[in-house]
């Protein structure tokens, strides 16, 4: 038996802070009282499984909300010419993406007939609406000004998404950091309307090609591709298993925001964020 460990108890030692009266304590440094009463079933009676749908929403926002935390600072340290912790942002980003992916297996163990007896409450709720979903698709280069029509009615969700659509996305500041650096970027794409969604650039390819063919020349380049591609498959491995997630309980209904559900999601999947970075794999080695 280990020492301070007996009939099964350990010890609690006596240097251990109890008396939180006037101290910070854990729950009041996370505000837990305002976090854990956060979810309010609205079935009636309450549905067992309502809360995990409310939970499994609730952390995606979460964990969006520290993404755009950290690829604004991204944005931020390309701008300054800072690659070494843009990257580090980018890095955490690509952890956290992996976190976002997994938890969809949590929601789908909500069969079809449990998730179909509080369904209704939703009303017209649905992911689609999510502002920080969207300013994220909106930093990383999908961007969609018809969207800022879904959040009219809630100013504050429509500024984030505006300051998103009105910003360089990280590839455009990428690319105006390569520029910077001597790479021969075309003045056009330095001077594209940032708010129009990011479209493929064929002039773009060879560069990236001279870069792919020599790393060791070009290794901040060559690492700062590979990093953005890790994130867009990351992304579409997430669309991905967002989309069979809902076809596993809802089949081909409807979305609840009145989307064609499944085959609306599939479209998703043909977005793009950083089309030359694939595009140039397909001329290394020719």
């Amino acid at each position: 038996m280990s020492e301070g460990v007996e009939r099964n108890t350990r010890a609690i030692e006596g240097t251990v802070v109890t008396d939180f009266a006037d101290r910070m304590s854990y729950g009041g440094y996370l505000d837990l009282g305002t976090l854990l009463a956060a979810q309010r079933p609205l079935s009636d009676p309450e549905h067992h499984d309502e809360l995990l749908f409310i939970i499994q929403h609730q952390t995606t926002e979460l964990w969006l909300k520290l993404v755009l935390h950290e690829l604004s600072a991204a944005c931020r340290l390309l701008r300054e010419d800072q690659l070494a912790p843009a990257l580090k942002c980018i890095a955490r980003v690509k952890h956290i993406q992996k976190t976002l992916t997994e938890q969809w297996s949590v929601l789908a163990t909500l069969t079809p007939a449990e998730y179909a007896q509080f369904r209704g409450v939703l009303g017209n709720a649905s992911g689609f609406q999510s502002a920080q979903y969207r300013a994220v698709e909106f930093t990383l280069g999908n961007k969609n000004a018809a969207m800022m029509r879904v959040f009219e009615a809630d100013p504050t969700a429509q500024e984030l998404v505006r300051s998103a659509l009105e910003a360089p996305s990280l590839y455009d500041e990428f690319l105006r950091m390569l520029a910077r650096s001597g790479y021969p970027i075309p003045e056009a794409i330095l001077e594209r309307d940032v708010t129009e969604a990011w479209t493929f650039a064929p002039e773009l390819v060879p560069l990236f090609a001279d870069i792919y063919a020599d790393p060791q020349s070009h290794w901040a380049a060559y690492e700062t591709c590979e990093e953005l591609v890790d994130l867009e498959d990351n992304f579409q491995l997430w669309r991905f298993r967002h989309l069979k997630t809902v076809e596993r309980i809802i089949g081909f209904k409807t979305g609840t925001g009145g989307s064609s559900g499944v085959p609306f999601l599939q479209r998703a999947l043909q977005l793009t964020f950083f089309p030359e970075l694939f595009a140039v794999r397909t001329e290394i080695g020719r």
